[in-house]
């Protein structure tokens, strides 16, 4: 099969021909239609992960999928070939990810049906950044008439948190630069915007003077927006702040998302139905993936989708 491929890290991601994986007891071969590119992507790439996670080379990289089961695997109950199926690659070691044409995945987590409504690509796109979106307002408990700081705003988690807090009612602050940033998070949810390139503190505090409920930070100096908080407030990150780095009367909560299948149902039915849309603003094709690479590291809003067959 054809695959996004590292021999080695750091390197540059390279499309080349791989066997095509066999479904182990538990697994589920899925017929890849779709995925996308995340920041843990190109950590990968950058060789940040050597160290943290095996690797095994070549090593296909990707962590989102969406697409049909293929075949099943010894044991596996609940699904049946030909469903579709979306999710997240969560092995414990690196190597077998979804830039391909195919990919195996756990039956029992980080998989979920694709409900009705719910479009291939933007299943591709969904998973691991609407898990770490869902995640980071869960524990900050973000309730209707708080007041939250989403650092960050203009990314896949971003732009899906922006959305989802809205619709908690919450009124939410979001950073983006004048121009096509700011027009593109005003286009997600009713949002009060500040440039994070000119005083920050100064806009947060001139629309809450006494500071915000909570933040995400997904960008950005997390002890500088923990500043920005109330006593008492709350601050989830999932650029690795945690609480010895703080000040005062705060809760530092350091995500890591858990794209569960509970998780995965509750974000596919909201896209389903509306409520949520899947940011994606520009779709490469396999062959042309290492490209995507690229562009994310240059800033691209939202979500960077790929076609996998």
């Amino acid at each position: 099969m054809r695959a996004v491929t590292l021999d080695s890290v750091p390197a540059a991601p390279a499309v080349t021909d791989v066997d095509t994986p066999q479904p182990e007891a538990g697994e589920l071969l899925v017929k890849v239609a779709a995925s996308s590119i995340n920041g843990f992507d190109t950590a990968v790439a950058a060789g940040y992960v050597q160290g943290m996670m095996e690797h095994r080379f070549p090593l296909v990289v990707g962590k989102d999928f969406a697409g049909t089961v293929e075949a099943l695997g010894e044991g596996v109950d609940g699904f049946t070939v030909g469903q579709p199926v979306f999710g997240v690659v969560m092995k414990p070691f690196l190597g077998t990810g979804s830039l391909a044409q195919y990919v195996t995945v756990s039956a029992g987590y980080g998989v979920a049906p694709i409900p009705d409504g719910l479009a291939v690509q933007d299943a591709g796109s969904l998973g691991l950044a609407g898990a770490a979106a869902l995640d980071s307002l869960d524990a900050v408990g973000l309730a209707d008439g708080e007041t939250v700081l989403i650092s960050g705003a203009t990314g896949g988690v971003g732009a899906l948190a922006v959305q989802l807090a809205a619709a908690r009612g919450a009124r939410v602050i979001a950073t983006a630069r004048p121009g096509e940033e700011a027009d593109f998070v005003t286009g997600l949810a009713d949002v009060d915007l500040v440039d994070y390139t000119v005083e920050l503190d100064k806009q947060v505090l001139a629309l809450v003077p006494e500071g915000v409920d909570a933040v995400l930070h997904l960008a950005g100096d997390g002890r500088r927006l923990a500043g920005l908080l109330r006593p008492g407030g709350r601050i989830a990150s999932t650029l690795g702040l945690t609480p010895d780095a703080v000040e005062g009367d705060l809760t530092v909560h350091s995500i890591m998302a858990d794209p569960n299948a509970a998780t995965l149902t509750v974000l596919g039915d909201q896209v389903a139905s509306g409520a949520l849309r899947v940011p994606v603003t520009v779709t490469y094709s396999l062959e042309k993936a290492p490209d995507a690479f690229g562009a994310f590291g240059a800033g691209t809003l939202g979500k960077i989708a790929v076609t996998c067959s």
